[in-house]
C-alpha cells in the first residue's frame, strides 16, 4: 500500500518539558514532631522539597555543608546555641544562604533582631501554613518577608530616627542579644547554673550578664531582676 504523498503530515507529540527543580529546604527545630510538621509541609508542595533536618545549630551546619540547601527554616529556642547565634554563623560562613525564621517568640521582639543577625524574614508559628509557604518563596526570590503590621513598625522606626529607650519602656530594647536570652530565661524560672548549661557558658559569664542586665534595666537587686524578667515573660505569653 502506497502512501498518499499529499496527505497532512502527522505532528509529532511534543516533548514534555522537564520541571524546574525543586528549592531545597534545611529544617531546624529542636522538636522532633515540629520538624515532622514542616517536612510534610513543605514537601507537599510542588515547588519545595526538604533536603535535611536538624535539631540543633551544631547539626545544621553540618548539614549546610554535606546537603547544600536553597534556604534554611531556623527556630530560635534551640538545645545549645541559639538560633539567633546560629543565624550569625550562617551569615559569616555561608553569607548567600538565605534564612527564614520561624518561630513561636513575638515576632515585635525579636524579628529586627535576626534581620540585623542575617536572616531575610520572619514568620510566628502561630500563623498558617500557607503564609509559611508564601514566606519561603518570597525569600527564595531575594525579598524580605515580615508581617504587614511588623514592616509598618520598623519604617516607623527608621523614619522617626534612632531614639534612646524611654526608662520603664520594653526592656528588649536596651539589652543585648545575649543579654535577652538569658533575661528571658531568668523570666522561665532558670537558674545561673541551669542558664549557663543551656547556652554553653561559664556561671561567672552569665553572672556577668545579669550585672549586666540590671544595670541596664536600673534594677537594684537580683530578686528585682528576676521578678521583672518573670512579669515580662508572661506579658509575650
Amino acid at each position: 500500500m502506497t502512501s498518499n504523498p499529499h496527505a497532512p503530515k502527522q505532528r509529532r507529540p511534543a516533548a514534555a518539558r522537564p520541571a524546574p527543580p525543586k528549592a531545597r529546604i534545611l529544617v531546624v527545630d529542636d522538636h522532633s514532631i515540629v520538624r515532622e510538621g514542616l517536612m510534610r509541609v513543605i514537601d507537599t508542595a510542588p515547588d519545595l522539597m526538604v533536603c535535611a533536618q536538624a535539631e540543633d545549630a551544631a547539626r545544621a551546619l553540618g548539614s549546610v555543608r554535606k546537603a547544600k540547601p536553597d534556604l534554611a527554616v531556623i527556630d530560635l529556642a534551640l538545645t545549645g546555641p541559639s538560633g539567633l547565634e546560629l543565624i550569625k554563623d550562617l551569615k559569616a560562613r555561608h553569607p548567600h544562604l538565605p534564612v527564614l525564621v520561624h518561630s513561636m517568640h513575638d515576632e515585635s521582639l525579636y524579628a529586627e533582631r535576626c534581620l540585623r543577625a542575617g536572616a531575610k524574614g520572619y514568620v510566628m508559628k502561630q500563623a498558617p501554613t500557607e503564609r509559611l509557604l508564601q514566606g519561603i518563596r518570597s525569600v527564595l526570590q531575594g525579598e524580605i518577608f515580615l508581617s504587614e503590621g511588623l514592616t509598618k513598625q520598623l519604617l516607623r522606626r527608621l523614619a522617626s530616627g534612632p531614639q534612646a529607650a524611654a526608662p520603664g519602656g520594653n526592656p528588649a530594647d536596651r539589652l543585648s542579644d545575649r543579654e535577652l536570652e538569658v533575661f528571658e530565661l531568668l523570666g522561665r524560672g532558670r537558674s545561673t547554673k541551669e542558664i549557663a548549661a543551656a547556652l554553653h557558658l561559664s556561671d561567672k559569664t552569665i553572672q556577668t550578664h545579669r550585672e549586666h542586665i540590671k544595670e541596664k534595666l536600673g534594677l537594684p537587686s537580683a530578686v528585682t531582676l528576676v521578678r521583672r524578667a518573670v512579669q515580662w515573660v508572661e506579658l509575650q505569653q
